[in-house]
């Protein structure tokens, strides 16, 4: 099946991907779905997602993937990185013309991108898949030094997709998994399948 347009383009470092649905789609969202990653930062923001978008757009969403990449200068700080990747997201975002504040979706280390783009950012709702416990665990190895954690209150719709076995990780550690506010999702295996399906369902409760 063709999509009605898909447009890949670099702009700078980072490169965006829009998917949007094609004629035969049985509906069209007015929700845009923005998927962040950085492939040159953490391999795994790419992990178990590769078609999702695509299969998003044949079921009538508009579906922008931004895999974003900063100057090597900026990664020797945390708070340095976390505000270079929010501006590079913010641009991308914006050039995109896309019509209302999007759902944003991140995996893994990622998902500190997403949760500082939304932190001083309008969007619709937000996925994090299999994030970090918190902050601090990443210092030495995805963090060159600390960073705060983070503090925003869960005012729009959240979901938080993992193994059951980190889900009872996270609802003991993580503090935005402790908020009634949030879904907090397991699925057995972090696979493409599963992790698409339960995007669906939760999509289809919000009304998106």
């Amino acid at each position: 099946m063709l999509l009605r347009r898909a447009a890949s383009h670099i702009r700078g470092l980072s490169s965006v991907i829009l998917h949007t649905p094609p004629s035969h789609a049985p509906r069209e969202s007015p929700t845009p779905l923005v998927f962040v990653s950085s492939s040159s930062w953490d391999e795994g923001s790419l992990k178990g997602t590769p078609s999702i978008p695509t299969r998003l757009a044949l079921k009538g969403f508009t579906s922008l993937q931004i895999d974003l990449q900063i100057p090597e200068a900026s990664m020797k700080n945390s708070v340095t990185m976390m505000t270079e990747y929010e501006d590079e997201l913010f641009s991308r975002i914006r050039s995109s013309s896309i019509p209302f504040p999007p759902v944003i979706f991140s995996r893994e280390a990622t998902c500190l991108i997403a949760q500082t783009y939304i932190s001083s950012n309008p969007a619709s709702g937000l996925v994090l898949i299999s994030p970090p416990i918190n902050n601090a665990e990443l210092i030495g190895t995805k963090l060159p030094t600390n960073l705060a954690e983070f503090d925003y209150e869960p005012k729009f719709p959240i979901a938080v997709i993992d193994t059951p076995e980190r889900v009872a990780d996270l609802l003991k550690r993580n503090r935005i998994c402790q908020s009634g506010m949030v879904d907090v999702i397991p699925v057995d295996q972090l696979n493409e399948e599963e992790t698409f399906s339960q995007i669906v369902q939760w999509l289809d409760k919000l009304g998106i």
